[in-house]
C-alpha cells in the first residue's frame, strides 16, 4: 500500500494544487507523530508510508545524496503508477513532526472523482521531477563547484533573509550537509567555500551563511534562471 504525505507551515511545493485540492486531500489525511532521527523508510524497503525531511539516495560506492529537503507545507510521495513498489530513496526525519498521509486508495477516488484535481496532480508530480532533474543536471554538468553554487543560489530562495548587501541564509547548514547535496566530502566543500568566501562572493554571520553577490554564482554553474518553484531546496 502505497501512501502520500503533507505536512502544512510556511514552505510549500504546491503551487500548482489549489486550494480546494488543498482542502481535499486535508480532508483524508490523518496525523502521524514521528520523532528526530526516524527514518520513515529505507532505500529498497517495501512502500508503506513516507514522512518529512531529508530524502537521500546511496550509490554503490557508498555516498549518500541529498535530492530534497521538505519543509513545512510541502507534499511529496512516490506515486509509480499506483503499484506496489520500493522505495528509491531513504526518508529520515530531522525534527520531531507532525505528518498528515494520505492513503493510496483515498487518494485514488479523489483523483477518479475530480478531475481537476487530477490535472493539478499532474502538474505537482511534474514539478517535482523538474526540481530534481535541474538539480542532477547543475551536479553531472558543471562539476562540485558548480553543483555548490546552484546549492547556495537555491537556499535563499527556501530559507534567505535579505541584508543590506547581501541574503543572510536562516538556516544554519552545515558543510558536511552541503557535501550531501553535492557528493563531496566536508574538506572540499570547506575548500570551496573558503575560495568563494575569500573573492567575497559569500560571507559568513553568527554561523549563517550570507550571500553577496549572487550573479557571480550564477555565472559558475551556469544558471538558467528557472523559476523559484524550481530553483529550491
Amino acid at each position: 500500500m502505497t501512501k502520500l504525505t503533507l505536512e502544512r507551515s510556511i514552505q510549500q511545493n504546491t503551487f500548482h494544487l489549489s486550494d480546494k485540492t488543498l482542502t481535499a486531500l486535508t480532508d483524508i489525511m490523518y496525523e502521524q507523530t514521528v520523532e528526530a532521527g526516524s527514518y520513515l523508510f529505507w532505500e529498497g524497503a517495501q512502500a508503506i508510508k513516507e514522512g518529512h525531511v531529508k530524502m537521500t539516495k546511496s550509490t554503490s560506492d557508498g555516498k549518500d545524496y541529498i535530492l530534497n529537503m521538505f519543509s513545512n507545507g510541502d507534499l511529496f510521495g512516490e506515486l509509480s503508477s499506483f503499484i506496489d513498489i520500493k522505495y528509491s530513496y531513504n526518508a529520515q526525519v530531522m525534527k520531531d513532526s507532525v505528518i498528515g498521509v494520505i492513503q493510496q486508495k483515498d487518494l485514488e477516488i479523489i483523483l477518479w472523482q475530480q478531475g481537476e484535481i487530477a490535472v493539478e496532480f499532474l502538474k505537482w508530480t511534474s514539478l517535482l521531477n523538474q526540481i530534481t532533474q535541474s538539480k542532477l543536471r547543475d551536479l553531472t554538468l558543471h562539476g562540485k563547484l558548480g553543483a555548490l553554487c546552484s546549492t547556495i543560489i537555491r537556499m535563499p530562495n527556501s530559507y534567505g533573509e535579505k541584508l543590506n548587501g547581501g541574503i543572510r541564509i536562516t538556516k544554519k547548514v552545515k558543510n558536511g550537509e552541503l557535501g550531501e547535496y553535492i557528493g563531496a566530502t566536508r574538506e572540499s566543500v570547506n575548500r570551496m567555500l573558503s575560495d568563494l568566501r575569500s573573492k567575497e562572493i559569500i560571507g559568513q554571520e553568527n554561523g549563517h551563511l550570507v550571500v553577496y553577490e549572487l550573479d557571480q554564482l550564477k555565472d559558475i554553474c551556469h544558471c538558467e534562471n528557472g523559476p523559484l518553484e524550481i530553483c529550491r531546496m
